[in-house]
């Protein structure tokens, strides 16, 4: 286990105290890359692997991709960790690609979506990085764990936001061609087989906002082709 990662889940508290105490969250680890080091309270697990809430999913030097109870689909870069809550996770650490009608929560902002393609980044001060790829996200600033009673913000598809420890909206940035592509072709894309929720609409919004920026595969989304889609041979006749 790692030291940082034992040293972090020991200081979570039991719920993520933003998010609500109705519903409990669950996820399913869907796929393992880059070896084996996905942790479930920091027991090592496989594929097919579940978690519910409060219970906490970590990567050593690995990726992973988990399915939550939402239908969405989430994708952790390594080194990461998030913590399962009643109606979102807590982002703690690391880098978490989001697909499909998934709310996430940091300790300075509560992230709500209906379905979209989403990145949130924490750094080790606390502080975080929204990064909108398609839909909209609406980000509510929190001040030790509670709203803040600022205006909650509205981030669109294209749109990078950083929000610092203490809830403070500081920039948004529009992503260009090259960010795109950045992201497209880095870990929490590359690499992966398992389809995500909201790839389709992924493709849509890029082919109508970057019509020059060439897409990779992307499983899920309409480019990859099927077992239907595969080119038919016919069979061959002998006379």
């Amino acid at each position: 286990m790692q030291a940082w990662l034992l040293a972090i889940s020991l200081t979570l508290p039991a719920v993520c105290f933003v998010c609500g105490a109705r519903a409990q969250q669950s996820a399913t680890v869907q796929e393992i890359l880059d070896g084996d080091q996905l942790y479930v309270n920091q027991q090592q697990v496989r594929v097919k692997a579940r978690a519910t809430s409060p219970q906490v999913v970590s990567t050593g030097d690995s990726r992973g991709q988990l399915v939550f109870g939402s239908g969405a689909a989430g994708r952790l870069n390594r080194f990461s960790l998030l913590r399962l809550a009643s109606t979102c996770f807590l982002m703690e650490k690391g880098q978490l690609l989001v697909s499909g009608p998934q709310n996430g929560c940091t300790r300075s902002a509560r992230l709500s979506v209906r379905g979209t393609n989403y990145v949130l980044a924490v750094g080790d001060d606390g502080s975080s990085e929204l990064t909108v790829l398609e839909g909209q996200v609406e980000v509510e600033p929190l001040k030790d764990g509670q709203p803040s009673g600022e205006q909650a913000t509205t981030v669109e598809a294209g749109q990078q936001l950083t929000i610092s420890p203490a809830g403070v909206i500081e920039t948004v940035l529009q992503l260009s061609a090259g960010d795109y592509s950045n992201i497209l072709n880095g870990p929490l894309f590359t690499g992966f087989s398992s389809a995500m929720p909201g790839f389709a609409a992924l493709e849509r919004y890029i082919q109508t906002a970057l019509p020059d920026l060439p897409l990779p595969p992307l499983p899920g989304g309409t480019s990859v082709p099927g077992p239907s889609d595969l080119l038919q041979i016919p069979a061959l006749r002998f006379f």
